[in-house]
């Protein structure tokens, strides 16, 4: 068959390739795991089958993500947040208002905080072989150690045997002994990506950590697994089933982890079935969010010793900061609270760059301030906002230090890959919230 025509949109300074498949009545945006190749997909018989099925009910809308297939090529591992940034392009560019989301293996924890930060832009989720965290831990008894001298060798074994089809036979057990699917395979791998980009991608997700998103999540959602997939374990997918509200999950036979392998009918019509059928419609009143607050130091004390005019002058210099820099890092200023602000952003990293931008400029004017910052899910109401996770971001602020920003261990972990340095604070009980919670500083 011809291959669609690929197009270009901008995200910042990247450039991401799309294409857009059928004319169904829905949009079903295809989130890609681990490497792609959008114009070599095509030519392998079952993928193009696979996306074919995936356009007869859907207006399919493919990516390559950043650093990947046509897309830009970039020296840093992307971060969770930059990749939503992709998505949000590549659906303005192919005018898209809402979509359902398909998160394959790698691509399935991008889609979560994605749905949970625009669930007015998700109409569903779909998840496949996928997770919700890269590396084990001890309530996590999955994934992989990227110490262990096991992973060691695996990553090696990439950089090495990059190109030849290495790991066919844990990815694609049905397809190992194809010799012409052997073929076309590593020449997919060779066009997707590069040795040393493929081992930054696995270190990333190695990072990755979307547990505490999961409960957050309030559209329709779908996790579709294999039960003897080889690269990622079933338990993982029931691990998603489990902890996001009213999913469904749908057990496969077979051992295939590639999507566009293996009984394929049966993985599409699930998809088909879940977003064709009758849905419920859903209130739109919770959202997952980045919560900054900040105030400044000993301002009571300071008003006392300056008297009123001098201090409102200090005030309205602090304001005149705070907007501009809320604004600049595409936040949402909620309200002031006299001597600070609450806003919201749909990324940690920008809360996190506002956060240390307006500390360290308004200190060169002489004025101290603190900050606080944490993701969760908060309740909208009106222009204002509610929740536990405003009440967290609030006591995250009480317990940070003069001129720092200081954030939840949940915006740590979202945040792996931006290049921010942190310094563990300890644990700590904040009033009116249940158990501890650890804490970070920024590093200027």
């Amino acid at each position: 068959m011809s291959v669609p025509e690929t197009k270009f949109t901008q995200s910042g300074e990247v450039t991401i390739a799309y294409q857009v498949v059928g004319n169904g009545s829905l949009d079903l945006v295809m989130v890609p795991g681990f490497i792609s190749h959008l114009e070599q997909a095509w030519e392998d018989p079952s993928f193009s089958r696979f996306l074919l099925h995936l356009a007869s009910f859907s207006r399919l809308i493919l990516f390559d993500k950043r650093g990947t297939g046509l897309s830009d090529r970039i020296g840093d591992i992307p971060t969770l947040e930059e990749r939503m940034d992709d998505v949000l392009a590549v659906m303005d560019a192919a005018e898209s208002q809402q979509a359902a989301l398909f998160g394959v293996s790698e691509g399935g924890p991008m889609s979560v905080l994605f749905a949970a930060t625009y669930p007015d832009k998700v109409s569903a989720l779909i998840l496949y072989g996928s997770i919700a965290k890269g590396g084990r831990a001890p309530d996590y008894p999955w994934g992989d150690d990227i110490e262990d001298e096991g992973m060691k060798a695996w990553l090696e074994g990439w950089r090495t045997e990059w190109g030849s089809a290495y790991g066919i036979e844990s990815r694609a057990p049905s397809m190992a002994e194809d010799e012409v699917f052997h073929k076309w395979f590593a020449k997919y791998m060779r066009l997707g990506g590069s040795p040393s980009a493929v081992i930054n991608i696995f270190k990333m997700i190695q990072a990755i950590d979307v547990r505490d998103i999961l409960p957050t999540v309030r559209v329709p959602t779908l996790v579709l697994h294999r039960v003897g997939d080889l690269v990622v374990d079933i338990d993982q997918g029931r691990y998603l089933a489990e902890n996001i509200p009213g999913a469904k999950i749908v057990e496969l036979p077979g051992e295939d982890h590639l999507w566009w392998v293996g009984d394929t009918e049966a993985l599409v019509n699930e998809v088909q079935v879940f977003l064709t059928g009758e849905q419920s419609t859903i209130e739109i009143d919770r959202v997952l969010a980045t919560v900054l607050f900040t105030d400044i130091v000993d301002s009571t004390k300071r008003a006392a010793e300056m008297g009123d005019s001098r201090w409102k002058d200090v005030l309205d210099t602090h304001n005149v900061v705070m907007l501009r820099e809320i604004d600049r890092f595409r936040g949402r200023t909620v309200r002031s609270t006299g001597d600070g602000f609450l806003a919201v952003f749909d990324g940690p990293g920008r809360a996190i760059r506002c956060g240390s931008a307006v500390s360290r400029e308004l200190r060169q004017l002489g004025i101290e301030i603190r900050v606080g910052v944490h993701t969760g899910e908060i309740d909208l109401m009106g222009e204002d906002i509610g929740g536990i996770s405003v009440n967290i971001a609030a006591r995250v602020l009480a317990e940070a230090a003069n001129n720092e920003v200081w954030t939840s261990r949940t915006v740590k972990d979202l945040v792996v890959g931006s290049g921010f340095e942190f310094t563990e604070k300890g644990n700590y009980s904040l009033k009116g919230v249940p158990g501890e919670w650890g804490l970070f500083s920024v590093e200027a």
